[in-house]
């Protein structure tokens, strides 16, 4: 599977696991769904506001995911896709992933 069709997936799969927080004992317990790990950071995805993708950093870590345990089917698997800069933010607050520039997404560290 390409990484598009991976950070495809893990988009898809949060919005129908109800991405976000959830109670859980009385707690509220956060999604995974997701969330990428680039220099040691969990970066979670942002809104779509606007941003301009910068240059190549390297890889981010797609974390593998599995937010409705006993149900296999919307598991996320562990990947890689690339990290790009977002103009404006240090990589410590924001990058942009995906395989090309103009199909990377926002995620803000967590």
């Amino acid at each position: 599977m390409t990484t598009a069709l991976r950070v495809l997936a893990f988009v898809l799969l949060a919005a129908a696991a109800g991405c976000g927080p959830a109670e859980e004992h009385g707690e509220a317990a956060s999604s995974c769904a997701g969330a990428v790990r680039y220099e040691n950071r969990v970066h979670l995805p942002a809104g779509e506001i606007g941003f301009t993708v910068g240059e190549r950093l390297g890889n981010a870590e797609i974390l593998e995911c599995d937010d409705t345990p006993g149900d296999s089917e919307v598991t996320i698997p562990q990947g890689t896709t690339g990290a790009y800069a977002v103009q404006g933010r240090r990589p410590a607050e924001a990058v942009a992933v995906g395989d090309t520039p103009a199909g990377a997404r926002l995620m803000e560290a967590g």
